[in-house]
């Protein structure tokens, strides 16, 4: 009987007027690495990182230029921003473009943004009344212009689950690892880090990964729902509020949002909260009973109980092993 083919996960990596090409292909060899490693743990069926490079020209929207494993075209799981050494006037971005990335989002990818890619973000909309960082020559001019958006000048990459943005021009290889880690696990994240000899997050190999919502599953109800707990951090909301937002009846809510992302809404915020509560442990110095409260828990001590459930650590034990002040 012959081996079931291995599913694959499309990466789209967007090259512009601009680009850093050194970004674009190296994306591109991160990800051929993460699969060779990845096809040594045979006995675990993994899916193969499928890479798409897609031009933008003018006014039109992006066509594929290359594929690395060429076939039916997929749904992109993701969708990559590189940096642009020459600068990005936020007026060169045609409308087209904008609309792309919203329907990106829109169908379930997430999309990530490097340096200047963080601008395109903002510029499409996606970001208003979210958290994100850009480089910081651009940070004053980026809060002016997108006074919506929450900016963490300071942090140097700010994973907020279906939009991810980063602040340096080399960080297009946190940015890829942050995907391996999610699409492949964090062992094989670790493995092409120390291949390419890179530096990657110890947090995720040994704490998990950090939250990673599954947004590809189709339900159109269920991901405007997970967009919406993505914006608001999950920090007042219920199953009345959730299913309303849905459009479905309450039952009917809680059995397809749990067919769609494997978990229950009340661990899907508790993963999502936790997920919030490590990024500021590692890039922050707020007490501890603070993230608790910013994340959604009026009881410091029931968020230590659900952060070690999740982490396998407490609140301190994790600041003291991963924050930046270590």
């Amino acid at each position: 009987m012959p081996a079931e083919k291995a599913a694959t996960a499309e990466l789209g990596v967007l090259i512009y007027p601009g680009a850093q090409l050194a970004a674009v292909h190296g994306l591109t060899d991160l990800f051929a690495v993460a699969n060779r490693i990845a096809g040594e743990y045979a006995a675990v069926q993994l899916p193969v990182l499928r890479v798409s490079h897609w031009q933008v020209e003018g006014k039109q929207v992006p066509t594929p230029v290359y594929d690395s494993h060429p076939g039916s075209q997929n749904a992109l799981l993701a969708v990559l921003i590189p940096p642009s050494l020459g600068g990005f006037s936020a007026a060169q971005m045609p409308a087209s473009l904008k609309q792309w990335l919203r329907e990106q989002h829109a169908r379930g990818a997430t999309l990530g943004g490097v340096c200047v890619g963080s601008l395109m973000l903002a510029e499409s909309g996606l970001l208003d009344g979210r958290s994100a960082t850009t480089h910081w020559t651009s940070a004053e001019a980026f809060a002016e212009r997108y006074p919506l958006i929450k900016l963490k000048a300071d942090t140097p990459i700010v994973d907020d689950g279906d939009l991810i943005t980063t602040a340096g021009l080399m960080a297009w290889s946190e940015l890829g690892l942050r995907l391996v880690d999610r699409l492949l696990g964090p062992s094989i994240a670790t493995a092409t880090a120390r291949f390419l000899v890179m530096e990657h997050s110890d947090s995720a190999s040994e704490c998990g990964s950090n939250f990673a919502p599954i947004l590809s599953h189709g339900d159109a109800a269920i991901l405007k729902v997970q967009h919406w707990l993505q914006s608001t951090g999950a920090t007042e909301v219920s199953l009345t509020a959730m299913a309303e937002r849905a459009g479905l009846e309450e039952r009917t809510f809680l059995r397809r949002f749990r067919a769609a992302t494997g978990l229950k809404p009340t661990e899907y915020c508790q993963h999502l909260r936790v997920g919030k509560a490590r990024e500021m442990l590692e890039f922050t110095n707020g007490t501890i009973d603070h993230i608790a409260w910013t994340v959604g828990y009026q009881d410091p001590g029931a968020f230590r109980t659900i952060f070690k459930k999740i982490t396998g650590l407490a609140p301190s034990d994790y600041r003291a092993r991963f924050g930046l002040t270590r």
